[in-house]
């Protein structure tokens, strides 16, 4: 099953020692040594579970919807559930069978004490990996009484973007990035540091195997089998660079699709981090100094960039328009972007945009095989882990394969882009290499 793992991780994951003959007792295997404690409230643990965790079949002909949606921040996810009398399907065919529902927001931040009812839309079904059976959790976005999206809403703009562009076929992939926390009050630091001083330098850490190198697989072991079952169109997980830092991809998706199932990845990483007592942070520096950042770099490719005839042509195009709106990308691309593109670990200066084959100290990264094919995707490196992923994707359609507006243009000092480029291909530059664009 997706989280089979949860309630064997909590039973498990104890400390062990040799038998002793007094204090402790042995399993009833006699393989190992678990201290009183621990052993009372691991089996307190497992009972509880076992009172609560009914089949999905012994709940009398009903089934479960989990409600998610973003409160009054951006990172303010929130959820309740109801139950239903009949089954809905996994995707969006079922969409219009759910209720639309309300909530306290004045609870929230986002409506006062007498007029509090804030409207959420159902816009997306997925399997519930907790609940199991035909359990749903339903992804959805929030209204004010009159049916204005609330400000937190970025859904609704993002979704009149993809339909705007869906002629160009948009696809994406985004990495999230995420680093883990203890959860303990005299102790902030991620797992694998110790409660004074810093871990051992980074290095062995990115993909890394074994002990002391992956801190907290199990945790991202669980999240990806409970995306894998939920439906969201996750399609890997590595260790990152920093001891406890990991990241997830997800794609590729198109359209409106990556801001949800990004989105509810997330959801999906908190609900799992309960069950270990550890905190996820998304922040773009979580660890001051000689350490890397979290990003959520973004693959972005149209039908366009994608076609051998008109590939290259097509990503010259856009990258000029990207440059050409650096500052209104950067300004939109997560909070705290600033403290981690410097120009160092792995990202371009936030000052000045760039791109290079197979540079990952650039803005925007042109993998290898796109630049030796002529087509292909591109990944923007700059969003960071707390990004919202409908603003960074809509952005990046309206730039791509909109009219740029003239009046937000921010061409970078030293840059060999000019703006009547955007006029028309033939004074468009051709892609360089990093080391080209280095030494120009």
């Amino acid at each position: 099953g997706a989280c089979n793992s949860t309630e064997t991780s909590l039973s498990k994951s104890v400390s062990r020692a040799p038998a002793r003959e007094n204090g402790g007792t042995l399993s009833k295997n006699g393989e190992a040594y678990v201290p009183p404690g621990k052993k009372y409230v691991q089996d307190k643990k497992k009972k509880a579970m076992g009172n609560v965790m009914i089949a999905p079949e012994e709940l009398n002909g009903k089934i479960i919807a989990e409600y998610i949606w973003l409160g009054g921040s951006l990172w303010d996810l929130r959820s309740k559930s109801r139950t239903l009398d009949y089954k809905v399907k996994p995707g969006t065919g079922d969409i219009k069978m759910l209720p639309e529902w309300n909530y306290d927001g004045s609870s929230t931040g986002q409506a006062p004490g007498n007029n509090s009812e804030v409207m959420i839309r159902p816009r997306r079904i997925y399997r519930d990996p907790f609940r199991k059976g035909n359990n749903v959790i339903v992804l959805c976005d929030a209204y004010d009484s009159l049916g204005i999206p609330l400000p937190t809403n970025h859904r609704a703009a993002c979704m009149e973007a993809m339909e705007k562009f869906k002629d160009r076929e948009p696809w994406f992939g985004l990495e999230q990035e995420y680093t883990m926390f203890h959860d303990k009050p005299f102790q902030k630091k991620p797992l694998g540091f110790p409660k004074t001083g810093f871990a051992q330098s980074q290095g062995q850490y990115y993909c890394g195997v074994g002990t002391g190198n992956a801190k907290g697989r199990e945790l991202a072991e669980a999240h990806l089998r409970c995306c894998l079952y939920a439906g969201v169109k996750i399609s890997g997980i590595n260790a990152e660079v920093m001891p406890s830092q990991w990241e997830f991809q997800v794609g590729p998706c198109e359209g409106i699709r990556m801001g949800d199932d990004l989105w509810f990845a997330r959801y999906l990483l908190y609900r799992c981090s309960e069950f270990y007592n550890i905190n996820i942070s998304f922040a773009p520096k979580p660890m001051k100094g000689d350490w890397n950042g979290a990003g959520c770099h973004a693959n972005f490719s149209t039908k366009g960039t994608r076609s051998k005839d008109s590939g290259a042509e097509t990503i010259k195009k856009m990258l000029i328009k990207l440059e050409m709106t650096h500052k209104k990308h950067i300004s939109a691309y997560g909070e705290g972007n600033e403290e981690r593109l410097t120009g160092k670990h792995e990202t371009a200066s936030m000052e000045q945009f760039s791109f290079g084959i197979a540079d990952r100290g650039s803005s925007i990264r042109i993998p290898t095989e796109t630049h030796k094919k002529g087509c292909g995707y591109f990944e923007d490196r700059r969003p960071a882990a707390n990004c919202c992923p409908y603003i960074v994707t809509r952005l990046l359609v309206e730039t791509c394969c909109g009219d740029v507006d003239l009046s937000e243009l921010s061409i970078t000092q030293g840059s060999d882009l000019k703006i009547k480029s955007i006029l028309g291909d033939a004074a468009a530059p051709g892609i360089k290499t990093a080391v080209e664009e280095k030494t120009s």
